[in-house]
């Protein structure tokens, strides 16, 4: 049995039509943080009372203002939410 990674984030090392530098290493970076913390999302949702829902409230609000930073292009702001989501716990 051959075990395989499954990396969501396959197709940026494999595409032909994306160049590699500076801003394709902070959007693979910022997707890679952004899939991180929608698991910690599920985690704070799965905490029991609903105890959990500000943490998932304000971790939501990062990866949206995150996700819409890759739609605009806009490195600066890809930057800002890239270190924020990555000191999430």
């Amino acid at each position: 049995m051959t075990s395989s990674t499954n990396d969501p984030l396959d197709f940026l090392n494999n595409s032909h039509g994306i160049q590699t530098g500076a801003q394709t290493d902070l959007i693979q970076k910022l997707l890679y943080e952004i899939i991180r913390v929608k698991e910690l999302i599920t985690l704070y949702d799965s905490i029991t009372n609903g105890a959990g829902q500000l943490g998932s409230s304000i971790l939501n609000e990062l990866v949206t203002e995150a996700y819409n930073s890759l739609v605009n292009y806009d490195t600066v702001l890809m930057k800002k939410y890239y270190d924020l989501l990555l000191n999430c716990d």
